[in-house]
């Protein structure tokens, strides 16, 4: 009978250590698997789970993901513990920690951080407007962000400087391009309505890698996050490849319809400032249009296109774009005006029935409204989000004395309305700063 039993027992602990080598050995395979020992990014995926709130999200969407601000040190070798006895572990690696990273690894390993692409293009004495817009997104944005920052050499230095200085947010990471055209038609692109202005027709063909892109002008302010606009894009029907908002919202005082020498989208054209695009769908169409019967790739278009108009288009690259859209109607998604609100839509009276209801989303000031006193109820917003700093105390303080400055606006169309110009800002500093981090 002892014999027997002594069986069972050396059996019993030949499948205990048969199981444990199995488990080392599946260990070891999905960590190759996995990238061949990648532990450092892993751990802080799992690390910014456990910590959740928004300061977890701005880490996750920091420069370096693994330097987490009062993060200490320990665990910094994921496969010092992972599978390892507790009571094994190096004196400087922390047994909890271990027991979370262990616990998310590989079920974070395919679920990766999306990031949202937002592209500008800075020339001449764009830089303060660049600046100020790049903040608005990062105050109210929630999900980690990626700049795309196309600036004339001499604007390079300042960029850096300002932005190495916010990085310490981490929420964002950023890449400075040169302006870049074709060269052998370089000038004439340049030279084309606005400075560099036309860079952004070929963003598709410069930036191969990125998927989908929020190119806006620098004259922008987001008055709510990016993710709300960034999730227009799950709302493309199958042939939809961007999204732009109308020109005008009254054909009456509409440019393109009572002055333009060229095709144009719809009934009054659209504007390009706020220009959503789903970039794959871009490059791999084929477009319609009125040079050839044969359809053509977007960087096959873009200088037949120009050659042909040139003498025809006041906009520039906003003007090639409706012509673009013209014979492709079925390939634009359009948004309200209140994703692209400009002067035009108050300064005759208010014509933009959707900002009324629910306050503007995203401010755009051109004709230069931000640095005159032509349209005060713009600038004053403006510089309200110039002079604010990311610091929470500061973003929830700014409303009161926006609102008492926008008041002293109502001698002005824009003023008469400038309730329109908080409405939504109120609400994304209230849903952002205001609630509980669980909330959020």
């Amino acid at each position: 009978m002892r014999r027997y039993l002594r069986i069972v027992v050396l059996c019993l602990g030949c499948g205990f250590c048969s199981l444990l080598y199995a488990f080392s050995q599946l260990a070891v395979s999905l960590e190759e698997g996995a990238g061949g020992g990648g532990g450092k990014p892993q751990a802080a995926t799992a690390s910014w789970l456990a910590g959740g709130g928004r300061g977890a999200a701005r880490w996750a969407g920091s420069a370096d993901p693994g330097a987490r601000p009062g993060w200490s040190d320990r665990c910094k070798d994921f496969s010092v513990c992972y599978w390892n006895p507790y009571w094994m572990l190096p004196s400087d690696v922390c047994g909890m920690n271990c027991f979370w990273e262990a616990a998310f690894r590989y079920g974070l390993k395919i679920q990766p951080i999306e990031r949202m692409h937002l592209a500008v293009v800075a020339c001449g004495e764009r830089l303060e407007e660049t600046i100020t817009m790049l903040k608005s997104a990062i105050i109210f944005s929630i999900k980690p962000l990626q700049f795309h920052i196309f600036a004339e050499d001499q604007l390079h230095d300042n960029f850096k400087g300002i932005l190495n200085s916010w990085l310490l947010l981490q929420t964002f990471n950023y890449t400075l391009y040169p302006i870049t055209f074709p060269s052998e038609n370089a000038a004439e692109w340049k030279k084309l309505f606005k400075p560099c202005a036309s860079q952004r027709l070929f963003l598709p063909l410069i930036l191969k890698e990125v998927d989908s892109l929020l190119y806006v002008d620098t004259d922008i302010l987001f008055l709510r996050p990016i993710d709300d606009i960034w999730s227009l894009l799950k709302k493309f029907n199958s042939t939809q490849i961007a999204a732009m908002a109308p020109e005008h919202e009254e054909p009456r005082i509409g440019w393109y319809n009572r002055f333009a020498r060229h095709p144009y989208y719809g009934k009054t054209g659209v504007n390009s400032g706020v220009m959503l695009m789903n970039m794959t769908r871009m490059r791999r169409k084929y477009f319609k249009n009125d040079m050839t019967a044969a359809r053509l790739r977007w960087g096959d278009m873009l200088m037949p296109l120009l050659k042909k108009y040139k003498l025809n288009i006041t906009w520039g690259d906003q003007d090639l774009l409706n012509i673009i859209f013209f014979h492709n109607p079925e390939s634009l998604f359009v948004f309200p005006c209140q994703w692209n609100y400009r002067p035009d839509h108050c300064i005759y009276g208010s014509n933009c029935q959707e900002a009324e209801e629910e306050g503007i989303f995203i401010l755009h000031g051109n004709r230069g409204v931000y640095h005159d006193d032509k349209q005060p109820a713009f600038r004053a917003v403006y510089e309200a989000l110039r002079n604010c700093s990311f610091e929470d105390d500061s973003v929830r303080s700014l409303l009161k004395p926006l609102e008492l400055e926008l008041q002293n606006t109502v001698h002005t169309y824009c003023g008469k309305i400038y309730k329109i110009f908080i409405k939504q800002l109120m609400k994304s500093v209230r849903d952002r700063y205001e609630r509980p981090p669980k909330e959020r």
